[in-house]
């Protein structure tokens, strides 16, 4: 049986329910531009690059490698507790994402590690939810 963690509010509404939603299937989705082809993350009304509203949600590989690496020692949020160790992915596909390693910490993190998406099961105050993390690819 899986463990289910509590972890900080997740953001919700227009956007961040479709992100969500497909987290739940165990697929890591962004927005997508039409026009320009960038991809946004976070969820927008429209393209930050180009301003058109032309978004869909694509699937990502869930691939990239780590570009920065942190340890929190002070408690930011009371269901975390310190310390805990967060990571900035490059995506293959462009976008930054924040997230937590799993399987690894920052004591054995490199820059240009590769990570792979897998998904966590959580919940918060609202309810069960699956969080994107990373591990070693």
């Amino acid at each position: 049986m899986t463990m289910t963690e509590v972890r900080p509010n997740r953001v919700l509404g227009p956007g961040h329910d479709e992100f969500w939603s497909y987290c739940a299937e165990g697929e890591l989705r962004l927005q997508r531009c039409g026009a320009c082809r960038h991809i946004s993350w976070p969820p927008l009304a429209a393209c930050e690059k180009c301003g058109s509203e032309d978004l869909a949600w694509e699937r990502l590989s869930g691939r990239g490698t780590v570009v920065s690496w942190c340890t929190f020692e002070r408690r930011y949020y009371r269901e975390l507790p310190v310390p805990w160790d967060a990571i900035v992915v490059e995506l293959e596909e462009g976008p930054l994402f924040v997230s937590n390693p799993v399987g690894f910490g920052a004591t054995n993190t490199t820059f240009a590690m590769r990570v792979q998406v897998t998904f966590l099961e959580c919940e918060d105050e609202v309810g069960p939810f699956r969080l994107p993390v990373f591990e070693k690819a």
